[in-house]
């Protein structure tokens, strides 16, 4: 049955909490320094811990747009849900 225009919208929802860890991951792999303090294995000369923190940037890139994308539809959604459509 859907709810009448104007019902309240849920503040949580299951795709702004998957945002929020999606945001979340890179940051937590970051500041786990003892997950990557190493220089062990190397790759082409270049120790872990550098390679590590490199791989990152790209990986967080990939989450930061995961977490856009998964807000993008929470809006329209709500924006859906506020005009009286069925979510």
């Amino acid at each position: 049955m859907p709810e009448p225009v104007g019902a309240p919208v849920p503040a949580v929802t299951p795709e702004r909490v998957l945002a929020g860890l999606a945001l979340l991951v890179p940051i937590v792999a970051m500041l786990w320094v003892s997950s990557y303090d190493k220089s062990d294995p190397a790759v082409a000369g270049i120790p872990f811990f550098y390679w590590y923190q490199l791989l990152w940037v790209p990986a967080s890139a990939v989450f930061t747009v995961a977490a856009y994308l998964l807000i993008n539809r929470d809006e329209k959604a709500r924006k859906t849900a506020r005009k009286g459509g069925v979510r």
